[in-house]
């Protein structure tokens, strides 16, 4: 059936609504969105402030707070002991619903008035700079990390991992310890600079390794160890080889960074898309999942479809960072053990939500905020359970009356400025573009300039040589010239690693590592092997002779310079 086009009421331009989403929607209720996937994406991105964080007094108990709330914003801020106490309740602030106004200015008075967490964390020891995480142990300017002990810099690390810094591993299956500027891997011990290793020890600067140890700038392996440039090395040969590297020197670092993406981008044969144990499903970093389209960083996902770094869920549409048994999501951002939520913005455990925010272990709640252990209430005000089902029908219509009704919260709801947020990470924009589009924008995002007490040159070279005194210094990044500085554990960390100070600062190296990601979107390809550059061309059995003619969507865009092959002709190749 030839999908319905619709016109995109933000941008413009036309895109899709299949009959398998009008299906959806008829389930949910909810009429089909006027905006497309990208816009209504920026909305939710617009909503997760991850990193940029200020220092403010709780409102209960005055003691300063890190928090992802600038002390400009007009809201009251908790720490987390205090919101999640009972020293206060959500429904101290309830008031009846005016039918003569609009829903969205009525509800944007009560996200005034309830408090808000400063930062998302529970159940954490000496992990006082993490956000979005949980059950962590001495864990440092870390987002999205559970169950884990001693991480620093690092971002998703979803499953217990001990001793990383500066990752991003985006593992639903298992953790990593000892790791280092690594991106997208599991079951790794002490490797650094890498990305989609699995099962690996000892590996530097590699690409797509698999059951390999002790590798060095390498690339497509599988189960080797004592490899150089995948050439093949005595265990005696390649210690000998490894000590000439001068890992320790920061100059020799950097050289071999600059030398390790050269190789991935040029030698390194890339798989249209991760995705593994899988079936009808496009996107990218596909998991053990099926019916699942437009996903990205997805694992045991079902019948879904724009979902965006998602886990255990299924029956969802257009949710973004949500899991851990999620079930008939749609429009939603941060939710973990949720079922039947809809519009509803950082709220764990609940069923049966609409247009709400920062609720928890609720039930049956529309247009609420800050509610904990609530159930059939509206505006934050209690109903017996059928005068809350008829009442909330009524708001439901009045709202399709007013335009309100069927898509996320607008930008202009949003707590935070949109430079603060993963929207300016992942689509980004001018002031002046926010402006034009409705969102809000932070005029003073932290950072200090020009105060530091040892110049980028000052540094020692090799970590050796770095004195203990450095953790008192304030050094400046060699690229956004920012002030940053060098904890106790951090050194410690580098000094057993036998890696340099970086030269970088951590918003910097964050910036760097997603580089080696992919975009969350697809371009239509052809795989590009070629039959005559291969010894063996009875492995391509499919095309025996010219270009494969396979087609597929992936989220290498045409221009970029990567070798990108089917998933057949990789398999032949590689595996």
């Amino acid at each position: 059936m030839t999908p319905e086009q619709q016109i995109c009421k933000e941008c413009s331009i036309q895109f899709p609504i299949e009959a398998d989403d009008i299906e959806f929607y008829e389930k949910f209720k909810v009429p089909a969105p006027v905006r497309c996937p990208d816009c209504r994406q920026r909305r939710r991105y617009a909503w997760r402030n991850e990193r940029v964080l200020y220092r403010r007094n709780c409102d209960l108990c005055g003691k300063s707070a890190v928090t992802i709330y600038s002390p400009n914003k007009p809201f009251k801020v908790y720490c987390p002991p205090c919101f999640w106490s009972d020293k206060w309740t959500g429904f101290d602030y309830g008031h009846d619903f005016d039918f003569s106004k609009p829903f969205f200015p009525q509800w944007q008075e009560l996200q005034l008035q309830v408090p808000r967490i400063a930062l998302l964390t529970k159940n954490s020891v000496n992990s006082d700079y993490t956000n979005h995480s949980n059950n962590n142990k001495n864990c440092y300017l870390s987002m999205g990390t559970f169950d884990s002990e001693n991480i620093m810099y690092s971002t998703n690390v979803l499953k217990p991992s001990k001793d990383c810094m500066d990752c991003y591993l985006m593992s639903f299956e298992a953790g990593a310890e000892l790791a280092y500027e690594c991106v997208d891997s599991l079951r790794i011990y002490n490797c650094q600079y890498s990305a989609l290793l699995k099962d690996c020890t000892d590996c530097f600067y590699s690409y797509d390794l698999r059951g390999c140890s002790n590798c060095f700038l390498c690339w497509n392996l599988r189960n080797k160890q004592y490899c150089i440039l995948n050439e093949q090395y005595s265990k005696e040969e390649y210690e000998k080889k490894i000590v000439e590297y001068r890992l320790g020197s920061a100059r020799a670092r950097e050289e071999l960074y600059v030398q390790f993406r050269e190789v991935i981008e040029a030698r390194a044969l890339r798989r249209f898309a991760v995705i593994e144990r899988s079936a009808a499903v496009s996107g990218n970093s596909i998991i053990n999942s099926k019916s699942c389209l437009h996903a990205f960083d997805a694992h045991k996902v079902e019948d879904s479809k724009y979902a965006i770094v998602c886990g255990d869920a299924k029956n969802t549409m257009d949710s973004y960072h949500y899991g851990y048994a999620c079930e008939l999501i749609y429009e939603s951002h941060a939710l973990i053990h949720d079922y039947d939520v809809k519009f509803t913005h950082l709220s764990y455990d609940n069923s049966h939500l609409e247009y709400c925010d920062s609720c928890h272990n609720s039930e049956n709640l529309f247009g609420c905020v800050g509610i904990k252990q609530g159930k059939y209430s509206i505006f934050n005000k209690r109903y017996e359970e059928s005068e809350y089902a008829t009442l909330k029908e009524k708001i439901i219509a009045h709202m399709k009356e007013t335009g309100e009704y069927g898509e996320f919260f607008p930008p202009t709801l949003s707590p935070f400025g949109y430079n603060e947020t993963q929207g300016q990470v992942y689509m980004p924009m001018t002031k002046e573009e926010a402006a034009a589009k409705g969102y809000k924008w932070e005029e003073v995002i932290p950072g200090t300039f020009g105060k530091e007490t040892l110049t980028p040159e000052s540094i020692p070279d090799d970590i050796k040589d770095v004195p203990d005194i450095i953790v008192k210094e304030a050094l400046a990044c060699v690229r956004c010239k920012r002030n940053y500085n060098i904890v106790q554990a951090e050194l410690d960390f580098y000094r057993r690693t036998n890696t340099p100070i970086p030269r970088l600062c951590p918003e910097c190296r964050y910036r760097r590592r997603l580089t080696l990601r992919l975009p969350r979107k697809l371009w239509h390809r052809q795989c590009m092997c070629d039959y005559k550059i291969h010894e063996n061309t009875a492995k391509h059995a499919h095309h025996p002779e010219g270009q494969c003619p396979n087609e597929f969507e992936t989220p290498y865009v045409p221009e970029r310079k990567e070798i990108v092959y089917c998933e057949a002709c990789y398999n032949a190749e590689i595996v």
